[in-house]
């Protein structure tokens, strides 16, 4: 009797530490407090031609009012960012997603953000603040979300996803972005036959 309590003590410590972790299910920081937002692992996951779910459908209104629909983009490699403006990954990456916009804009590599917490105030003052030269969609009641949802998990914010020419996900980065990982995400994309 003795024994299985002290099992079941140990099996629920083991539980509970497990939880503080930094996992997709996280949402603590190394010290123990509460970060405030669910943070990924920076895992990244790729998926080879064959095996691409789509094309995704991500549609709606960026912060200036114009509107955007990513199936115009067909025949590009497309970046779906999810960020808000106090998220501190989001804040981390933008300095690279900025230098990638500019790097490939004319290599047929469109990036898009995906914000569904800032009102246009702070979304617009993190744009500002970091000289973000694309879009992001203003997506409040979270459909863009749901869409890209329906087609790959996202788990975390940031989460960035990377779409073929075709529009099929051909990769998906949980946390994070590093700019060389997405450098080479996105060439090895290029270097598909379109």
């Amino acid at each position: 009797m003795r024994s299985s309590a002290r099992a079941a003590g140990l099996v629920g410590v083991a539980l509970l530490l497990a939880g503080c972790g930094p996992s997709v299910d996280g949402g603590w920081t190394e010290d123990g407090g509460e970060a405030g937002y669910v943070s990924g692992d920076e895992s990244v996951t790729t998926w080879p031609a064959d095996d691409r779910e789509g094309p995704v459908e991500v549609a709606g209104t960026d912060y200036s009012g114009a509107a955007i629909d990513i199936a115009q983009w067909r025949g590009d490699v497309v970046v779906l960012n999810t960020w808000y403006a106090e998220c501190p990954p989001c804040r981390a990456e933008a300095p690279d997603l900025v230098a990638i916009a500019g790097d490939y804009a004319d290599q047929g590599v469109r990036l898009l953000g995906i914000n569904t917490t800032d009102d246009a105030g702070a979304a617009q003052a993190f744009e500002r603040t970091f000289a973000v030269p694309y879009p992001s969609l203003d997506d409040a009641q979270s459909h863009a979300v749901a869409s890209l949802s329906g087609v790959v998990p996202l788990r975390a914010v940031p989460t960035t996803v990377v779409l073929d020419r075709e529009g099929d996900v051909a990769a998906r980065i949980l946390g994070k972005a590093d700019g060389s990982t997405l450098r080479a995400l996105i060439d090895d994309l290029l270097a598909e036959p379109a």
